[in-house]
């Protein structure tokens, strides 16, 4: 899981076309090989809240050495809103401090349509 169109594509056939935001994270060894996926926030058409809390807790807890975000767009459509960015920097400065690299966050619409805010340049 190094690649973002490999995760983006292993997260659509888990969570392709959800009724509602999903919101989790993967958890990565040092090599980025998969330690756990976890999901922790299920929100609504449109909306889910976030507490980056308890997103580290479990990195931590697992050992993880690096962790990708993501969430599901339920409209398809996945551009990224401007508290998906707040979010993705917030969770990047408190992961920094506890050792926990953010490698990406990923934000999946549908099986072809995702956004990779590494790759958009958020660092």
């Amino acid at each position: 899981l190094d690649r973002a169109d490999a995760v983006a594509r292993y997260l659509y056939l888990k969570y392709g076309s959800p009724h509602q935001e999903v919101m989790g994270a993967l958890y990565l060894d040092s090599r980025s090989r998969l330690i756990a996926l976890e999901e922790f926030f299920r929100g609504t058409i449109n909306r889910t809240v976030v507490e980056p809390r308890a997103l580290l807790r479990v990195g931590l807890t697992l050992g993880a050495a690096a962790m990708v975000l993501f969430h599901t767009h339920p409209s398809g459509d996945p551009a990224p809103s401007s508290e998906d960015l707040a979010l993705t920097r917030r969770l990047d400065e408190a992961a920094d401090v506890v050792g926990i690299r953010l490698v990406d966050h990923l934000i999946v619409g549908t099986a072809t349509r995702w956004i990779s805010l590494r790759d958009r340049g958020w660092r």
